[in-house]
Order: structure tokens, then C-alpha cells, then sequence
């Protein structure tokens, strides 16, 4: 059955990003798939596209996937992008789909998840009480306070040197409006961002934070957004100290909450050793894939 692609006009956009759509459709108009291409939008990620492809599981095996694909593709290339990227479930469709057309497997993710009823609290306040010295931890909720907002934006610079394997992911830069544009993004769909930081109290600055998203219902599940210690505060066990902040936040502000969720990188034996120890369970892997244009 012949199958139509038809592009739509797509109102996600971000201060970060805009994003390009795509509807398979049969011959009677049911929709059978769909496709969407996010463009990056920053300084130093001019060349990247993330792509995201469904098709209905009796749909497949049919080329609507590979129409998809090659309408996502002539369009990146339109826009100059240098390459795409896309992540899968291991052992998904996805999966199958991405490898067996030229895209290659450039990072593997492990995603954990900690049931909140089950957190071992009396390990992780003991966590939170060892003496950190020459730090103190401080927390806000949604925007970043004044007092604080020059030197979280610095601290951003933890994540420079997160294990990306071989993804050409680029370099993202972080300036005050784009930490107020995230926190907005957040906010305005209803959802709780907070935040944890380790403050060197020599001199103010923070050396490393935390954030997790919290559903703006507290239940279900949150999910662990960005953790990142600066290299010249390493070596302090900050990282773990401030996500099992996090973790006690989460438990004593939403009772209802089922569960914490993260996603780690393979080659980050660091993060997930913090994982393992305050009793984060793996779920599933995935993969992300990269397509060189």
C-alpha cells in the first residue's frame, strides 16, 4: 500500500533548538509513522540534527521508515548539518533499523532507576552528614537565585568533559540566559526543577551541582538532569554528596514520588559508581547512533 510523507509545521521550538516534522500516512490518510528532526541552534552545535522515527509496528518492513529517514536526511543536508544523531533502545527496532543504514554506534547508555519506597535513607543521610570540608551545600527551586546566578553559570563547565565516546556532539556554551531559558522551559510545562550545589566556602563559588525534574503532579517518576563537579574541586566525593541530597529532597517534599531516574554513559565509571552506591538499578541500555552526511 502506497504510503504519503507530508511535512508539517512543528511549534517546538526552544532557545536551543528548532525542530522538523514529517507524517506517513496510507492511502486511506491513516497516520502509520512519523519523523522528527531537532536542529541545534547554539554556537558550536550549528552542525548537529537529533533524529526521532516511529512507525507502527504493522506498518513496518513497508520502507515507511526509510522514507522517513530520507526525508529527515535531504533535510539536514539542506541546512548544512554535518551529521545526525539518534538514540535506540538496545535490542529495538530502533536498534535494528539505525544499524543496518550507515549509522554507527558511537555511545552506549545505561539507564538506572532508584524506587524512592526502597532507598537505603539511613546510608544516604550518612552520606549527607560526612564532613565535606571547606564546603557547604545549598539548594534553590526553579530560576537560579541572583546571588548565585554568575557562578552556577561557570559551573556549567563541569559537563565540558562528560564522556560523549565518539559522538561529534560539538561544544555547548552556557551563558545566564540560556540557565533562565532551561529553568523556564520547565516551569511552563508545569514541572518542578530543582537544584543542589556544592558552594567552596572559601571564595562563594560552586564547585559542582545537581538537578532533577520533578512531574508536576510529584508522582511517578522524576529524572536526574545534569551532575557535574568542576575538575579543581574533584576529588571530594561532592558529586555524591549532593545527589543524595537530592535523593532526601525528593523523598521528604514528594511523598507520592515512585521513583528517581538517570541515564549514564558506559565509559563514565565515576557517575556510575555514584549510581551504584546509593542503589540506583539498571532498567535497560541503549545506544546512540551517529550519521556522517
Amino acid at each position: 500500500m502506497p504510503v504519503r510523507i507530508t511535512a508539517l509545521i512543528d511549534p517546538d521550538t526552544s532557545p536551543s533548538s528548532r525542530r522538523l516534522a514529517w507524517l506517513a500516512a496510507d492511502a486511506d490518510g491513516v497516520p502509520v509513522g512519523s519523523a522528527f528532526l531537532r536542529l541545534f541552534t547554539p554556537t558550536g552545535q550549528e552542525h548537529l540534527a537529533e533524529l526521532e522515527v516511529h512507525v507502527h509496528p504493522a506498518e513496518r518492513r513497508q520502507q515507511t521508515g526509510s522514507r522517513l529517514l530520507e526525508a529527515a536526511v535531504l533535510a539536514a543536508r539542506s541546512d548544512g548539518r554535518r551529521c545526525i544523531i539518534a538514540t535506540a533502545e538496545a535490542g529495538s527496532a530502533g536498534d535494528r533499523f539505525l544499524s543496518a543504514r550507515d549509522f554507527r554506534k558511537v555511545l552506549t547508555l545505561t539507564f538506572t532507576r532508584l524506587p524512592l519506597a526502597d532507598a537505603d535513607m539511613a546510608a544516604v543521610t550518612e552520606i549527607i552528614e560526612a564532613p565535606h570540608p571547606g564546603y557547604r551545600l545549598a539548594a534553590w527551586d526553579g530560576m537560579v537565585p541572583d546571588e548565585f546566578a554568575a557562578t552556577f553559570v561557570a559551573s556549567r563547565h563541569a559537563m565540558d568533559d562528560m564522556p560523549m565516546g565518539s559522538t561529534d556532539f560539538g561544544t555547548v556554551t552556557w551563558d545566564l540566559d540560556r540557565v533562565r531559558d532551561a529553568a523556564a522551559v520547565v516551569g511552563k510545562r508545569g514541572d518542578h526543577l530543582h537544584t543542589i550545589v556544592a558552594v567552596h566556602e572559601a571564595d562563594g563559588v560552586i564547585g559542582g551541582f545537581t538537578e532533577l525534574v520533578v512531574p508536576g503532579n510529584g508522582t511517578g517518576d522524576a529524572q536526574h538532569y545534569g551532575t557535574g563537579v568542576l575538575p579543581e574541586h574533584r576529588g571530594h566525593r561532592l558529586g555524591l554528596w549532593m545527589k543524595a541530597a537530592s535523593i532526601r529532597q525528593a523523598r521528604e517534599r514528594y511523598p507520592e514520588l515512585g521513583g528517581l531516574l538517570t541515564d549514564t554513559a558506559d565509559n563514565n565509571p565515576h557517575m556510575r559508581h555514584i549510581n551504584d552506591v546509593l542503589g540506583y538499578a539498571p532498567t535497560h541500555s541503549a545506544y546512540e547512533y551517529q550519521l556522517d552526511l
